[in-house]
This record gives structure tokens, sequence and C-alpha cells, in this order.
């Protein structure tokens, strides 16, 4: 008994008409439409969410040139599964017509593999149109980067899903349901038309009269997981929007993306290890508590482990986000790390290094030190930088939050390092 496709593929649009969501990849002046308008056939690679048309707008693109396609998956498939293809295509009487290759999922190929696909590029055997949903600059090398044009596509809009919904209407039958759950419908299809198709399918036969309402379609409905992907962009997408929304010291905007990531399967400590990073990086100085409540929410966590442990790290979320801002150590630490890559091979001053023997005690170690206690004001005004090395300003704190108290002791130690004193070390 053979089965029937899935709606998805049963509804796969017959014409770039059809192909809803992607107007700016299909208007004119765009790549596509100037390409198909001079008759020239371009090799491309499509970069969107899953649902949004990948592979549909790969075979109307061959249709409208009356290519042959042949799709192929990265997942699974091989080079030797493309050339075997390549060579059946040849051999076969319609490939005057041209021929396009569409691999889907293209990221999966590892370095050699993409390699493998230049020689054909070059020499025009066929077209290479891919698919992927990870960013192509982190997952596809420069060499074959440099022979496709990258088209980013968009999750579907809401009025998208609605014309998908009213072809499907239109071809097969109406969808019994209420205003509202036509709406919950569409969002929890979540820009994936693929996804909005199987939701249908789960619902078929619709045997009730009555229109199904939001409740009833609650309880049949399949719960659609989080976009999210540990491995890819999103991880990354993901932390970086919470790290700037705390930056930003955006409170409604860093629970949401930390709420986000949460729903997504992110790990935990993975939060808690960033959250730790942004106290030092982002806040420092102006507010030394937030290293320490960042930490301890880390903790918090390790013992308590979630849900519970995950209201420890939300506090740690709002505190940080309303904390006072200042980059100044993060500044300071990289002015620092710099200057000491510039000088490495310098030792430390003399007279700062310890003398245990005799002969360390000829030659100058130790000789000058200064013990800062025994001074009035514990400070010596001593240099400690490396004799070749003219000193520099690394820390410069801010007017905001417990910064501003560092500020002050900042000065009066560079007043008392300016003032003529005999325990002054010169260069």
């Amino acid at each position: 008994m053979s089965l029937s496709p899935p709606l998805a593929e049963t509804l796969r649009p017959k014409s770039l008409d059809h192909l809803f969501g992607q107007d700016l990849l299909l208007e004119e002046g765009s790549l596509i439409e100037k390409s198909l308008k001079a008759k020239k056939p371009l090799s491309f690679l499509l970069w969107g969410p899953p649902g949004c048309g990948k592979t549909s707008l790969a075979r109307l693109y061959a249709t409208s040139f009356s290519m042959r396609f042949r799709q192929i998956s990265a997942v699974s498939g091989s080079i030797q599964e493309l050339k075997k293809a390549v060579q059946e295509e040849i051999s076969a009487p319609l490939f005057q017509k041209g021929l396009l290759i569409f691999v889907d999922e293209i990221h999966r190929f590892n370095k050699a593999q993409q390699d493998a696909l230049l020689p054909y590029l070059e020499d025009g055997t066929f077209y290479l149109v891919g698919a992927t949903t990870e960013n192509p600059s982190f997952y596809l090398n420069s060499a074959l980067l440099s022979r496709l044009r990258v088209l980013e596509m968009k999750p579907l809009s809401e009025e998208a899903l609605e014309k998908l919904l009213q072809r499907f209407e239109k071809e097969v039958e109406t969808l019994p349901l209420t205003p509202e759950a036509r709406a919950l419908l569409i969002h929890q299809s979540a820009g994936d038309g693929r996804f909005l198709f199987n939701m249908i399918e789960s619902l078929q036969p619709f045997e009730k009269e009555e229109a199904i309402d939001e409740k009833e379609l609650s309880k049949r409905l399949s719960r659609r997981p989080a976009h999210f992907d540990r491995a890819g962009d999103q991880h990354y997408n993901l932390v970086s929007a919470l790290h700037k929304a705390v930056r930003g010291s955006d409170v409604d905007g860093a629970l949401y993306w930390f709420a986000r990531m949460l729903e997504g399967g992110e790990e935990p400590l993975f939060i808690a290890r960033r959250l730790i990073r942004m106290a030092s990086e982002d806040i420092g100085l102006a507010d030394p508590d937030a290293l320490k409540l960042a930490t301890a929410a880390k903790e918090a966590y390790q013992m308590l482990g979630s849900p519970e442990g995950e209201l420890a790290l939300a506090e740690v979320v709002v505190y940080l986000a309303l904390a006072p801002k200042s980059n100044a150590l993060y500044l300071a630490y990289k002015a620092a790390r710099m200057a000491a890559s510039k000088s490495s091979e310098q030792p430390p001053p003399k007279h700062i290094l310890n003398a245990p023997t005799k002969m360390m005690k000829e030659l100058g170690y130790g000789k000058g030190y200064v013990y800062d206690h025994d001074l009035p004001n514990a400070f010596s005004g001593q240099d400690f930088f490396p004799e070749e090395v003219e000193r520099e300003s690394f820390y410069e704190p801010v007017e905001r939050g417990f910064e501003r108290e560092m500020k002050k002791r900042l000065e009066y130690f560079k007043r008392l390092r300016s003032q003529e004193s005999p325990h002054n070390t010169p260069k």
C-alpha cells in the first residue's frame, strides 16, 4: 500500500506566484528577477529558517529555466552520490537544457566535500543551489562562498501563513475554525509553513459540524518546540541579545531573552557563566557586588537545579540590567595586555626584586626599595614598570556607581605620585 505524500509536499507552490512571504527575493530588481528576465541562471545559496520555502524556491527556479532538478541531502548524501547524479544527467537526452543540483542542509558538508563542488561550478557542469539554516559565514568555506550569491530568506509572516491556509481551503477543504482558533493556528506555526501544514494534517479529518474554538484547538495541537539550536547560530544570537539587553539596561528585554534561551533548552549553567562575564565586562567596579551576586547565583543553581535555581539566575539578570554600567575595567585590562605583549622581554625593575642571596644583593636586587607601610600615607610612589617601559595609564574609572569612589582613590594616589619625593624611583 502506497502512502500519500505529506500535505506540505502536496501543496508545494506550483509557481513563483504561490511562493508566499519572500517578496523581497522576487520583486523587480532583485537578483532572481534579474536572472529570470535575462534568462541567465545563477548558482546561489538560500539561507533561512525551516519551512520558509527554500526547497520550493530552488525547484521553481529550475523549472523557470526548464532545467532538470536533482536534490541531494548533505545529511545523508555524499559527493559520490552527487557525481553519480551528474553522470546520469549528462547521459540523459534532456541534459542540454541544463542541470540544477539542490543540496539541502549544505552546511553539513565538510570542507573537503565543499571543495569537491568547486570544479563543477568552475566548468559549468551544473548550477548549484544550496540551502542552509545556519550562518554561511561560519559553516561554508570562503572558496565556495565566493562562487555563490547568498540570499537570506525570512520566517513566513502571519499574512503569508494566512495565504497558505487560504490555498489549503481552496484546493482541499475549508477549515472549521473560529477566528480566534485560526489566529492561534497561525501563531503556533511561528513562521514555518511546513509546520503549519503538519498541524492541519494532525487535525484532519474535520468531523465536527460546529467550528473548533481556541480552547479545543489547543488540546488537539502539539506544542511547537522553541526555535533554538545549541550548536548553531541561534545559540550565539540569543546570548548576544541577552548580553546587549543587559548592557543597555533594558531589564524587560534581558528577561525576555533569558526566558527565550531557557525555553529553547539552553544549558542554564552556560547562561550563568555568561552572566558572570557580563558582571565583569559591562559593570565592573561600578558595582562590585554584581560579580559576587552572579557567582552566588551560579552556585545557587548548582545546588537547586531546575526549575528552582533558574529564579536565582533571573535575579541576577534583573540586577545586572539595572546596575550602573562601566567597561573601564574591561578596557584597562585590554590595554594592559596590549602593552605587556609589546614589552614581554623586559624584566621587573631591580628595586622591587627580592635578593635572597649575596650575589643578587651585589647586583642591585632590592636596592632602594621602600616598604610602603613604613610611610605616613602607606604610599612610596615608587615606579613598578620595567625600567625601559614608559608608564601608561590603563584604568580610567567613570562617574557612575562605585567607580566614582575608585576615581577619587586613583586621583589621590596620582597626586601623591606627582609630588617630589625621594622615594620616587626615576627612570
